[in-house]
């Protein structure tokens, strides 16, 4: 039988002895009294826990399956002491009626109390744990073979005289034990809720309250009479507010697709009815002791009361209940990511951990997701206006489904994400510009230092002893001084042609007004000295340009015509201008030696240029020349006047 078939054969059973229960009831009509109370939470119990082995049995595809047998335990357990109670009171009936009304109900519910706390949540126990289960489990069995073998009419099975001592002396200790293993696992869940990983967290909260309500429940029946006989059955009633529903949730998690409503509504409805009538009997019983006119103002005052506080109450007790079924809701969470805003891996942990997923990934660039254990996960597009700036990828614990409050939140929390991922790269980009600025920078700086040290210093340093030589022929040799002089005079003035070349180089003076033109024909000029020929095409005259966009177009077509005398091995270049309202563009284009084999644009010269684009918002490409020789060519966006 699979587990399917075993948790709809649980439920067919409960519900059908729990019918019995209901039917014997409505022929005894028993008078009210602890001992139908006590009946009442089998009943509860059976239909509870019947529901809650059919969802672990028919949702739960991984895991251990030690609380579905609990549960079913339980259930069929409660369900049948609740119907032989039942009728036995109604038609007497064989004395096995009354053994199982005793007895039936132990196995399922002492291990709800001493075991089951430790599987929760779904994981192998640690030694401890391992200890406490096996401790739990030998409590049950060795009280459950004391049930059994009690004396006619209550236990079916005989018990040889050998043992009947130990049985007697064992009787008078068994509840004690009970009551201090609920408390261990009670006390051991707690602390896995409040120092536990934070994904395994989600419904430990009510679990344990759930848990200390049976332990408290088993722990009045040792206290003194003059507490109300009917005080543990109440507090078994009030464990099951909590504990089914969080043992649910912890076992199946986000499993709970298609039943997210009905269980909503069942547990808001269930917490509702319970706290209205618990606050109802006792606020009226309280205003009867201090108001003892027979008034029936207590029962105004109450009634207007919780008609005032009803709804308050009621979105109180949605939200812990949407909390618990579906966990932390989008806004919430939007709010914890907004101000978490970190890395990247701080907010997908962020997300990971409230939603209890698997993991989080948040990958930038392609719609392909990374490779996972888990399989294929959910895949949000993060985008930031137009543009696809990322992916956020996220899987479900192995065995769980995402369910549509999971795919909400993630939906919410796209905007946010994408903007995150924007920001990273826009400050990864600012911190590559700003190191590719310092080593143009520096190159340039090497770049003029070269041109001082190699060209202008030992210049100027011949020029100065060609100073001392000519003093020391002025009364020798007049006619020769008068040459030298001559010659040094030559030499200063091409070395002050060279600084000025260098001062234009740098930056025209023409360009503080936007002549890109009247610069580049200096330059032209500037390199005709030098061999290399300058072809310039475009109109005789351009619009004027922004300073910014005049001097990064200029800076870039200096970088591409040095380049060209450096590398190209060629002496004539062209440089062509081509200007529109609404752009210009720059062309620089030779038939040198091309570009190199392998990838281009990581060279200093290539990087300056680029920078130089990028701070205009122009488009910067390089690329062949046809057959042989290299493109440079620069776009640059003009605004419209």
């Amino acid at each position: 039988m699979t587990a399917r078939s075993t948790g709809w054969a649980v439920l067919t059973g409960t519900v059908l002895l729990s019918l019995g229960a209901v039917v014997a009831w409505a022929v005894a009509t028993p008078p009210w009294s602890a001992a139908q109370l006590y009946s009442l939470v089998d009943l509860l119990d059976g239909i509870v826990y019947g529901t809650l082995a059919w969802l672990i049995l028919s949702r739960q595809r991984t895991g251990s399956r030690m609380p579905a047998v609990i549960a079913c335990a339980a259930a069929l357990g409660s369900a049948v002491a609740a119907c032989a109670g039942q009728w036995q009171l109604a038609v007497g009936g064989p004395p096995v009626l009354t053994a199982l009304h005793r007895w039936a109900w132990v196995p399922g519910l002492y291990a709800l109390v001493v075991v089951m706390p430790w599987l929760l949540p779904v994981r192998p126990p640690d030694r401890f744990g391992r200890c406490a289960v096996a401790a739990g489990v030998g409590y049950v069995v060795v009280t459950m073979a004391a049930a059994v073998t009690a004396p006619p009419p209550l236990g079916v099975l005989p018990l040889p005289d050998g043992l009947r001592g130990v049985r007697a002396a064992l009787l008078p200790v068994l509840p004690y034990p009970l009551v201090g293993l609920g408390l261990l696992a009670c006390a051991g869940l707690g602390w896995r809720w409040r120092r536990g990983p934070a994904a395994q967290r989600h419904g430990l909260g009510w679990a344990t309250a759930g848990s200390g309500l049976l332990t408290l429940a088993f722990l009045a029946t040792l206290l003194p009479p003059v507490v109300p006989a009917a005080l543990p059955a109440l507090l078994m009633l009030a464990s099951q507010a909590f504990f089914p529903a969080a043992v649910a949730v912890v076992v199946l998690r986000q499993q709970l697709w298609g039943l997210r409503l009905a269980v909503r509504r069942t547990l808001v409805w269930y917490l509702m009815t319970a706290v209205v009538i618990a606050a109802y009997c006792a606020t009226v019983a309280l205003l009867d002791r201090l108001l003892p006119q027979r008034l029936p103002l207590p029962q105004l005052v109450v009634t207007g009361v919780l008609a005032a506080a009803f709804q308050p109450m009621r979105e109180a007790v949605q939200r812990r209940v949407d909390r618990l079924v579906h966990g932390e809701a989008p806004g919430p969470l939007l709010h914890r990511v907004v101000h978490s805003v970190g890395s990247t891996t701080e907010i997908s942990a962020t997300i990971a951990a409230a939603l209890r997923l698997a993991e989080v990934r948040i990958t930038e660039g392609g719609p392909q997701p990374p490779p996972h254990p888990y399989g294929c996960p959910l895949t949000v597009p993060l985008t930031s206006g137009d543009r696809l700036v990322g992916q956020l990828h996220a899987w479900p614990l192995p065995g769980e489904l995402l369910d549509g409050r999971a795919r909400e939140s993630l939906a919410v929390l796209a905007p946010v994400v994408a903007a995150v991922v924007d920001l990273a790269g826009t400050n990864r980009d600012l911190a590559r510009s700003r190191q590719r600025l310092a080593e143009v920078r520096d190159e340039e700086r090497r770049s003029l230092r070269r041109d001082l040290h190699d060209g202008l210093g030992p210049a100027l340093s011949g020029i100065g002893l060609g100073l001392a030589a000519t003093r020391n022929l002025l009364r020798r040799d007049p006619e020769r001084a008068e040459d030298l002089l001559d010659r040094l005079t030559g030499e200063l003035t091409a070395r002050a042609a060279e600084v000025r070349d260098m001062a234009h180089g740098l930056l025209p003076p023409v360009l503080a007004d936007g002549g890109l033109s009247p610069a580049l024909h200096l330059l032209r000029d500037q390199y005709a000295r030098t061999g290399l020929r300058i072809v310039l095409h475009g109109p005789a005259t351009l619009t004027p340009l922004p300073e910014p966009v005049a001097t990064a177009a200029y800076g870039v077509t200096a970088e591409a015509i040095r380049n060209v005398q450096r590398h190209a091995g060629v002496d004539r270049c062209t440089v062509s201008l081509d200007q529109r309202p609404d752009r210009l563009r720059v062309t620089v284009t030779d038939q040198g030696r091309g570009l190199p084999a392998g990838p281009t644009g990581h060279g200093v010269g290539l990087h300056a240029m680029r920078e130089r684009a990028e701070a205009v918002g122009a488009t910067l490409t390089v690329g062949p020349a046809g057959s042989r020789g290299t493109t440079v060519c620069l776009t640059v966006p003009l605004e419209q006047p």
